[in-house]
Formats: structure tokens, sequence, C-alpha cells
């Protein structure tokens, strides 16, 4: 299939570092640019009051919950406060920081207990562990322990008592809809409710978690560039998930490579979360820098599978078609997409201009046929654009209903984006993407050598004749 010609743009510095146009306009578009970011529109959204009421409210409201507070402090962490006005950006770091910490303290003599609960003594399983936490989860910690057979592991044991309150903070989604509805009325439905309810549930099934790490550690063995550590099934419980452990750097180390160095990282990253989607119909829906790892032999370990998806391929292929007609400028047939789908109302003052400029604000990095550094502020303007689209551009969006179905997607999407923000990734993202946009062979050395192992591989297990 051929694709449409793909608008070409210019990447501007200065003082609007990381506003990125399409300038050249196609298909009868006009001379308005198509911007993806937009950091000055999410400031300008942010500043409004109503805004910042908003968001402080949830804020302060999160940091009386447990497992979920410190879940969506770590997702918060990965966005640019300075895009925050200076008059609330301190309050919002602290408040943030609180979420991000939130994790109880737990006495080792607590935690021990747990384990026991479901593993029995640990000197019948365990040569050696060591009492320290190495990582505190939403829902647990994960500790270093030697199993007797010499392999080293990682043990995530959960907070005593977080089910119930997980739980807890579940039945008051309800609550939390109220506040958000001004500042993002489709996370008021009690659909889209239900579906983050839900998956939030699954978190706290780690006998699930053991068996979906095991299935992907099992499809990423050999892997050139990904490497996940798998589950011991037989000693993994309701409350304890025992791994092999992995020796490696954390994201922060990433940070600090050369560029040609990130940007190879940043690919790898995008075709675990992003690509997975579109050509496998699953993904890991928690993007997250605190669950990617520089291991010993140059891989990017992959952890934490508590948020892992299956989807249906006719959803994803919604989201292909929307995002083909994007990058083709074809708004009318986004736009009545998306009305067949019932995510805008035909009779709402929406044109499909909109619906297009939207688009591109929100994911216009795998639509724009140029090299693109992702920085904090250009990720963090698509976020807030995406979930609060207060500009006059958007303001018909403001009341678009996002089917529950999408909802994972298009997270582990925008936290990935953040994410490779936070590394300030450069990429030509679009022509990876076209791998799944278009069903085109790949054209970086990562791509080919990875369709290699995949051919290689599949000739492996196809029967012999």
């Amino acid at each position: 299939m051929m694709a449409g010609r793909v608008p070409t743009g210019r990447l501007t510095r200065g003082t609007r570092l990381g506003r990125l146009a399409a300038g050249q306009a196609v298909r009868g578009v006009g001379t308005r640019v198509a911007m993806i970011g937009q950091p000055e529109q999410a400031r300008r959204i942010l500043a409004e009051r109503s805004a910042l009421q908003a968001a402080q409210q949830l804020v302060t409201v999160l940091g009386g919950m447990k497992g979920g507070a410190m879940k969506i402090g770590q997702m918060l962490s990965v966005l640019d406060v300075d895009l925050v006005p200076e008059s609330h950006r301190e309050l919002f770091r602290v408040k943030l920081a609180e979420l991000r910490d939130s994790a109880p303290q737990v006495s080792f003599a607590a935690m021990r207990a747990v384990i026991e609960d479901d593993l029995g003594p640990l000197s019948r399983i365990f040569a050696d562990f060591e009492e320290t936490p190495v990582a505190a989860a939403s829902i647990g910690q994960v500790y270093r322990a030697r199993l007797r057979d010499g392999r080293s592991v990682a043990v995530k044991v959960k907070y005593p008592g977080v089910d119930q309150a997980v739980q807890a903070d579940l039945r008051n989604l309800e609550f939390f809809s109220k506040l958000w509805k001004s500042a993002l009325p489709s996370a008021a439905d009690a659909d889209v409710l239900g579906e983050i309810a839900r998956n939030i549930s699954a978190e706290l099934d780690y006998p699930r978690e053991a068996r979906t790490q095991h299935r992907v550690a099992a499809r990423y063995r050999d892997h050139p560039f990904i490497t996940v550590p798998d589950s011991i099934d037989e000693l993994c419980g309701q409350n304890v998930l025992v791994t092999e452990f992995v020796e490696g750097r954390p994201f922060e180390h990433l940070r600090g490579l050369p560029e040609a160095d990130r940007a190879h990282y940043g690919e790898i990253i995008y075709r675990f979360y992003i690509t997975s989607l579109f050509t496998d119909y699953e993904f890991c829906g928690d993007p997250h820098p605190g669950n990617i790892l520089l291991a010993q032999d140059g891989r990017l370990a992959f952890v934490d599978f508590g948020l892992y998806h299956r989807m249906d391929p006719a959803h994803v292929d919604f989201e292909r078609t929307a995002l083909r007609a994007a990058a083709e400028q074809r708004g009318q047939d986004v736009y009545e997409q998306w009305v067949t789908r019932g995510i805008i109302d035909p009779d709402a003052d929406v044109t499909p201009q909109e619906c297009l400029e939207y688009i591109w604000a929100a994911t216009g990095w795998h639509l724009l046929d140029e090299e693109i550094t992702i920085t904090p502020e250009l990720a963090t303007g698509a976020l807030v654009l995406a979930v609060s689209p207060r500009s006059a551009e958007f303001r018909g969006l403001r009341k678009q209903l996002l089917p529950p179905e999408h909802i994972f997607s298009r997270r582990a999407d925008l936290f990935t984006f953040t994410a490779l923000g936070q590394l300030r990734a450069t990429n030509n993202w679009h022509r990876i993407a076209r791998e799944w946009l278009y069903d085109e062979p790949p054209t970086t050395e990562i791509g080919c050598a990875t369709a290699k192992w995949a051919a290689a591989r599949a000739a492996l297990t196809q029967p012999h004749r």
C-alpha cells in the first residue's frame, strides 16, 4: 500500500525549544501549521485558574491514597513541571514528590512475614536474602536474594494490607471523577472508570503477572537488544513474585550518555512499548523510566508486567487507520471515523481540521518525517493537550468520549513519549513507525537486526517437512 504524502516541517529552537511545525500544507489543509506538543498552549492551559485548582485538588486528595497514589506519582514524575506557572511550581514539585515517594515504611520483619506466609521459611528457599530493598514499587518492595541453587533473584513483596488499601482507593474513583470533570470530562464516564479500576486491580494479581512475565520473557529470549527477566513460577504466590535478577544500571545512567547512544536506546524503548502494540497486539501499559535498566550485556531490560495488555486487533487497526489519515492530512476521514465510533458528537462544534490538529498535537511524533529531539517540555505539552484540550483550537474536543478499550494504549503512547523526553532522544520516529503504520520493511540498523532475529527464530519453530 502506497502511503500518502507526509508533511515536512522545521524544528524551531531558542525560546520555544521543542516546538515543531509541519510547515508544508497538503491536500487543501491551508497554511495553518500542525503543531506537535505545543508547549506554549500547554502553558496557557496550566495557567488557567480552574486548571490549577483542579490539579492541585487532585494531587492533594491522592496524597491520602496508598498504592494508587504512588503509581500516579511515578507516572507524573516524568512530566516537565516548568510548564506550570512559577507561582505554583514549587507546590507542584512538593506534592508530586510526596506521591512519588509515598511508599509505606514497613519493617523487614513485617515484609518477611508476608514472604513466609506464601513460600514458607526463608532459609529453606534462599541461601541469602538482603533485608534492605533495592526498589519500592507502587504496591510493594523489591529485594535481592540468592536461591539455594545459586541463582540471583528479585523478590517483589506486597505491603501488608495493600490489597484492601488499593480496593478502597478504587471505590473512591467516583469521587475523583468529580474533580476531573473540569479538566477531562471523559474521565468521569462510568465505562472509563471501570476500565481504570480493572487494570489497577490487575496489578494486585501476582500469579497473573508471573504468567505474563514468563510469556514475555520467552518471546524476547536471545533478542539482540531487549531482555526480560523470567519469573520463577514455583516461587510466585498471591503476595510474592520472584524473578531473575538483572544486573544493570538505572535509567538515570542512560540520560548521561552521548547523543548517539541515547538515540540508540530511545529506538529500543520505542519498539518495546509502541511497535509491539501494532505488530503483536499486546503491550506494556506502564512505560516508566523506573521499569527500564541497562543490562551488563548492553541490552535494555524491561521489568514490571502488572499492566501488560492484549488488545483486540480491530481496536488496534482503528488507531492505525486514524493515524494514517492524520499523517496524510485526511481530516474528513478522521472526523467521520470518530463520529462513527462515538468519540465525538456530530452535533458538537467540532471540525475535521480540529480533529486533525488534535492528533498532531498529541501523537504527531509518529507522523512527522524528520528528526525530532524529544524534550520534557515537548512531551509534557503533548500530554497536557491530550488530556485537557482547553485551547481555542480544541475546545470542542473537550467533550470527546474516549472508548474504554483505548485508554491504556493511549496512556502507553503518551508515557513512552514522556520517558523519551527524559532521555532527550533524537530520531526520525516516523521512519520507525512506518513499519507498523504501512507494513513497510525496517530501515534502521536496529530494525533490520531485529527482523533478522525474528526470521531466524520463526524458522526454528516451523515444523520440518
